[in-house]
């Protein structure tokens, strides 16, 4: 028997071995491919649009290297004076980059450095992106941009939005990566109780550069960029002196911002699979790429997370191929499936720009990481109730991370849903799930 158990261990330590080579070998190609994608976009970007479109991140860490011999300080670049940038944009390893740098050879003639910058790129559609008019609809209101918000007014209306002698409870919802207010537009809205419809208002919002929000070129995604025009689409115009957050994956990071920023006005903030990481470290943006984005083939997710949180070349073949033809795929899979409707998630996963995606994911879920213990500090000093709902089987946010929360915050309130993934934490149960945000908001409610 001891003998079975030990040849066991033999052959699942013998399985790692090879499954690690074969990853270092599928990743070394993919940091080849990643350099040969940087050349050929900078000569198509000119070709295509009169002039480069910018010095991207691996020609800036290239640059820098050249001048300095360190590539660490290139990650305090400054918006309005304060350091925003993910240092994660800056510092991502990539083996032939590394070793062309150590050469001292660059990716291209100097003659080819002098593009645009990010800070002064126009609003027009580029060429790899899409140009349909639900994607570019935004822009007819460009002068006064405002993020897409769908709201859900109490069915049971009088002034001041009272019923039954209390305000209504106002609830913002903020979605996750790559997704859209349809998150909960499709999920929560339909399955609120009667006294729920009667005594609360919702706002689902699209966030910077998802869904139908606005897509701007000239724009780095920041924690700040994202947070201001939710107050400045949302807590402003509706006047929301006090309100309730709801937010899923990515969203989470925004809403402990948002919260701490109004600590005074937030009643409770519940969070769907939050992928906090202690800022203790220095180095927390990089821990938080490395965990969330781990350079592994299996499981499939975690493949694709890395390869586009990696490969800033790469990521953008994918977005041209798929978002920029989203209209064609959608149309396909009606064909196939023979449905005249698709499923919300499905529409959503292409709604964006590569350069909106991109920044979003290293400034606000990597970047975030160095923040999330103040931001909790902050809701903690001042009481706000915080919730934490995550499935045990999440492959792209790990448990500990909720479980981190309530270190953290020992008030937090942590709830593991069994068997739940990433996704189906909310969908497939969305029943359970609005009713359990409904005791959240009514138990807040009765401390009023």
């Amino acid at each position: 028997m001891a003998t079975l158990v030990q040849s066991g261990k033999w052959i699942q330590k013998g399985l790692e071995i090879i499954i690690a080579a074969i990853s270092w070998m599928v990743f070394l190609f993919l940091d080849f491919l990643e350099v040969f994608m940087c050349i050929f976009y900078r000569l198509l970007d000119e070709f295509l649009e009169g002039k480069a479109y910018s010095s991207c991140y691996c020609m800036e860490l290239m640059e820098e290297k050249e001048k300095t011999g360190d590539c660490h300080h290139v990650a305090q670049v400054e918006v309005d004076g304060e350091s925003e940038l993910s240092e994660t944009l800056h510092r991502r390893r990539n083996f032939f980059r590394g070793l062309l740098g150590s050469l001292g050879i660059s990716l291209v003639p100097k003659g080819w450095r002098d593009g645009e910058s990010f800070l002064q790129m126009r609003n027009g559609t580029r060429w790899s992106d899409c140009g349909c008019d639900s994607c570019v609809e935004w822009m007819k209101n460009a002068d006064d941009p405002k993020l897409h918000v769908v709201v859900q007014e109490p069915q049971t209306q009088v002034k001041l939005y009272v019923f039954k002698e209390r305000e209504a409870e106002n609830v913002i919802f903020l979605h996750g990566f790559l997704s859209s207010s349809s998150f909960w537009t499709e999920t929560v809205f339909p399955n609120l109780s009667e006294s729920a419809k009667q005594n609360c208002r919702l706002f689902a919002v699209d966030l910077l550069g998802f869904g139908r929000s606005p897509k701007p070129r000239d724009c780095f995604y920041t924690l700040k960029d994202h947070l201001e025009m939710i107050e400045y689409s949302v807590i402003g115009p509706y006047q929301l002196n006090s309100f309730h957050l709801v937010a899923h994956s990515m969203g989470c990071i925004i809403a402990l911002a948002l919260a701490a920023k109004h600590s005074k006005s937030v009643k409770s903030i519940t969070l769907i699979a939050p992928p906090y990481f202690s800022s203790l470290r220095e180095d927390a943006s990089m821990v938080a790429l490395e965990r969330l984005a781990a350079k592994r083939l299996w499981p499939p997710l975690l493949f694709g997370s890395s390869f586009m949180s990696w490969y800033e070349h790469l990521g953008r073949c994918v977005c041209f191929i798929i978002c920029r033809n989203h209209q064609m795929w959608e149309s396909l899979l009606k064909f196939i499936t023979r449905r005249r409707n698709l499923h919300f998630t499905f529409i959503d996963l292409t709604r964006h720009t590569h350069h909106s995606a991109w920044h979003t994911m290293h400034n606000v879920i990597c970047g975030g990481a160095k923040l999330a213990d103040k931001y909790l500090e902050t809701l903690r000093m001042a009481k706000v109730k915080i919730n934490v709902i995550q499935g045990t089987r999440d492959q792209v946010v790990p448990i500990e991370c909720s479980i981190n929360i309530q270190k953290q915050v020992q008030e937090a309130e942590i709830d593991k849903i069994a068997n739940a993934n990433h996704g189906s934490v909310v969908l497939g149960r969305e029943k359970d799930f609005t009713r359990d945000l409904e005791r959240i908001w009514s138990s807040v409610a009765d401390l009023h």
